[in-house]
């Protein structure tokens, strides 16, 4: 009998301005290369969501915005083939949207209108995500 895959909490940031929402793109050397999502990343031990939701953000965009942490707006559970990744999507916004970003641990970042969601390659949990909030599933 085999064990169930790890599960990963993973928290990301959906940030909206000015109808565009921000979008990082993936590391060529990352686990799977190049896709883009929503920022953020995996919750560490004894950290809150929102803790980690600031402490990602500030490693792959820098440090200069500081992130509020809205509410929750989306969950999905998406199995990978070594493990799940529970994503959490959390509304956010930035205290000062003049502060600027920078490309830290991500290999760029764009803002996007919905309707580029399908132009692009994003991670399958992301994918999911996106679908719940466009109401496509």
């Amino acid at each position: 009998m085999t064990s169930p895959p790890k599960s990963i909490r993973v928290v990301a940031a959906l940030v909206e301005r000015d109808g565009r929402y921000l979008i990082t793109q993936r590391r060529p050397s990352a686990v799977l290369p190049l896709l883009w999502e929503f920022p953020g990343g995996r919750v560490e031990p004894r950290e809150s969501d929102a803790q980690a939701l600031c402490r990602e953000f500030a490693e792959r965009l820098g440090d200069a915005v500081q992130l509020q942490v809205g509410d929750l707006i989306s969950f999905v559970s998406h199995p990978y083939e070594h493990y799940t990744v529970d994503l959490y999507l959390y509304q956010c916004a930035f205290a000062d949207v003049s502060a600027p970003l920078e490309t830290r641990s991500v290999h760029g970042f764009r803002w996007v209108t919905s309707d580029e969601f399908d132009e692009l390659p994003f991670t399958p949990a992301d994918e999911a995500s996106m679908s719940q909030l466009l109401g496509e599933g």
